[in-house]
C-alpha cells in the first residue's frame, strides 16, 4: 500500500480496511476514500459528510470514527492532473477497499466514455445494488408507494455496457458485417443492413452466476423471501434466456437447501393439496392446454414432475417449501408493470446490465426519484457506494440540491461495514425531517405546506433529528 495518493498522505490516525478469506475486517477508525463529485456533488458531499460524522459520533460516543481521504475523479481530477481518472485514485480505491462518491460527469469527446463504468470495470465491481424503499412523507406519483421494498441486483460488467461496438462505416464494422452476413448467416434468411453500427452483447456463465449467487446470499442474510430473475429471454434466447437458465442453476445446485423454484412450488403445492394426485394430473394443472402439446412435450413435463418429487419431495414437501426462498423469473417488459401494480410480490430482482439500468430508475421514481435513491457497486473485496443521479451542473454551488442519494448510499456503506446503529440513526432522522416537511426544492414543490430548505440546512435538520 502507498503512503500517498495523488500527492496526499493517508490520515495518520486511521487504519485501512482489510480483506481476507472473503471477509472484511473493519477497524474502529477506517480510512475511507471519497470522491466529492462534479457539479452539485460539491454541495451534496459537504452536507452528507456532516451527517455521517454526526451519526457515527452519536451512535458510538467517540469510540468509532471514519477517517475520510479525498481521491480525485472527474472535472476536479482533470483540473489538477489533466486526467479524468488518475491511476492513484484507482489505486487508493483498490488498496483501501471501500469508498463512496458523488455524481461524476461523462467526459465529452474521446477517452473514457463513463467514469462510473470505468471504475466498475477496473475494480471488477460486478454487482450494482440498488435498494428501493419508501420513506414516509416523500411525494410519490403512485397511490401506495409504501408497498415498494425491492433490492435490485444488476450485473455490472457485461451486456451492452461491456463497450464492444463498431461504428457504422468503419473498416472494423465492414469486416464484422461481411463475416456475419457472408459466413455465419449465409444459409439463413437473416441479413444485417450494411449501413449498421454493430454492438456485441456478451452474457457469460461466470458473470451471471456470481451475480445471482450474490443476490441469493443477500436473500439469506436479510430474510427476504423471493428472488426474481429478470430477462428478455423470449427474444434473446442465448444471452438473456441463458441468464435465466444459469440463474436457476445457481439456485437449484448451490442453494438447494434454501430455495424452491416457482414451478417446483406448483408441483409440490398440488401434491400437498391432493397426496394421491398422479403425475399426469399434476402436469395438467401446471400446463393448462397440455392436451394440445405433442407427446414429446408431455413426456418431458412428466419427467420434470417425477424428478422434482424424487429429488426434493421429502425435504421440501408437506408445506416445507413455503419457508424456502422462492426463485422465479419475469420478462423484462412485464416487470415494469408488475412493480407498479403488484410491488409487494417482489423483494429481490436479479438482472442483466441494461435491464437493471432501466428498472432501478423506474422503481426509484415510485418512491421519490433519483434524488433520494442510493446505490452501490460491489465486487469481491471492493465496494464503491455512489449517488445514482447526475451532476446537474446548472445548480452547482447554489446549496439547493437534495443530498438524499449520497446520504442513503452512506447508510448502505455503514450497514455494509457493520455499523448498523449509525445507519439506522440516519434513516430514522431523514424520515423524520421529511415528515416535518423541511425539504429541498424538489420535494417542496410537490408537498403541500412544506418549507423549502437548502442542501446544508436539510443536513443540519437531519442531524438535529438524530
Amino acid at each position: 500500500m502507498q503512503s500517498t495518493y495523488n500527492g496526499l498522505e493517508l490520515p495518520k490516525d486511521g487504519q485501512p480496511i482489510q480483506y481476507s478469506n472473503s471477509q472484511f475486517t473493519i477497524p474502529d477508525n477506517p480510512i475511507i476514500p471519497f470522491i466529492e463529485g462534479d457539479g452539485t456533488g460539491r454541495d451534496i458531499w459537504k452536507a452528507s459528510q456532516r451527517v455521517f460524522d454526526a451519526a457515527v459520533e452519536k451512535a458510538y460516543g467517540g469510540k468509532r470514527s471514519i477517517k475520510w481521504f479525498e481521491i480525485y475523479a472527474g472535472e476536479k481530477a482533470f483540473r489538477h492532473f489533466s486526467n479524468w481518472l488518475p491511476d492513484d485514485s484507482v489505486n487508493a480505491a483498490r488498496d483501501l477497499r471501500i469508498s463512496i462518491k458523488g455524481p461524476l460527469t461523462t467526459p465529452v469527446g474521446g477517452g473514457i466514455r463513463s467514469l462510473n463504468v470505468a471504475l466498475r470495470q477496473i475494480l471488477d465491481l460486478y454487482s450494482c445494488v440498488r435498494p428501493v424503499r419508501y420513506y414516509q412523507g416523500v411525494p410519490s406519483p403512485v397511490k401506495h408507494p409504501e408497498k415498494v421494498d425491492i433490492v435490485i441486483f444488476r450485473e455490472n460488467t457485461e451486456d451492452v455496457y461491456s463497450g464492444v461496438e463498431f461504428k457504422q462505416g468503419s473498416p472494423d464494422a465492414a469486416r464484422l458485417l461481411d463475416f456475419l452476413n457472408n459466413d455465419l448467416l449465409s444459409k439463413t434468411r437473416k441479413k444485417i443492413r450494411e449501413d449498421s453500427g454493430v454492438g456485441i452483447k456478451p452474457i457469460s456463465i461466470y458473470g451471471t452466476k456470481r451475480l445471482v449467487r450474490y443476490a441469493l446470499r443477500h436473500a439469506l442474510e436479510s430474510g427476504r423471501k423471493t428472488v426474481t430473475l429478470v430477462h428478455k429471454g423470449n427474444i434473446q434466447k442465448f444471452t438473456e434466456g441463458a441468464f435465466r437458465e444459469w440463474g436457476y442453476e445457481v439456485a437449484t445446485q448451490e442453494f438447494r437447501e434454501h430455495t424452491i423454484t416457482e414451478r417446483e412450488s406448483w408441483i409440490l403445492g398440488n401434491v400437498d393439496a391432493n397426496p394421491n394426485i398422479t403425475i399426469e394430473e399434476n402436469a395438467a394443472l401446471i400446463e393448462p392446454g397440455l392436451e394440445f402439446g405433442n407427446q414429446a412435450f408431455r413426456d418431458a413435463l412428466y419427467a420434470e414432475i417425477k424428478q422434482t418429487l424424487d429429488s426434493i419431495g421429502k425435504t421440501h414437501g408437506n408445506g416445507a417449501w413455503k419457508q424456502k426462498i422462492l426463485v422465479n423469473d419475469r420478462i423484462a417488459d412485464s416487470i415494469f408493470q408488475q412493480i407498479i401494480i403488484r410491488p409487494a410480490d417482489y423483494s429481490i430482482l436479479a438482472t442483466t446490465n441494461l435491464n437493471g439500468d432501466y428498472i432501478s430508475d423506474a422503481a426509484a421514481a415510485q418512491v421519490g426519484g433519483l434524488g433520494i435513491a442510493p446505490g452501490a457497486n460491489i465486487g469481491d473485496g471492493y465496494a464503491v457506494f455512489e449517488a445514482t443521479h447526475g451532476t446537474a451542473p446548472k445548480y452547482a454551488d447554489k446549496d439547493v440540491i437534495n443530498p438524499g442519494s449520497v446520504i442513503l448510499s452512506g447508510v448502505m456503506m455503514l450497514e455494509f461495514i457493520g455499523w448498523k446503529e449509525a445507519a439506522k440513526m440516519i434513516e430514522t432522522a431523514i424520515e423524520k425531517t421529511i415528515q416535518q416537511k423541511f425539504v429541498t426544492y424538489d420535494f417542496e414543490r410537490q408537498t403541500a405546506g412544506a418549507t423549502k430548505v437548502g442542501t446544508s440546512e436539510f443536513a443540519t435538520r437531519i442531524i438535529g433529528n438524530m
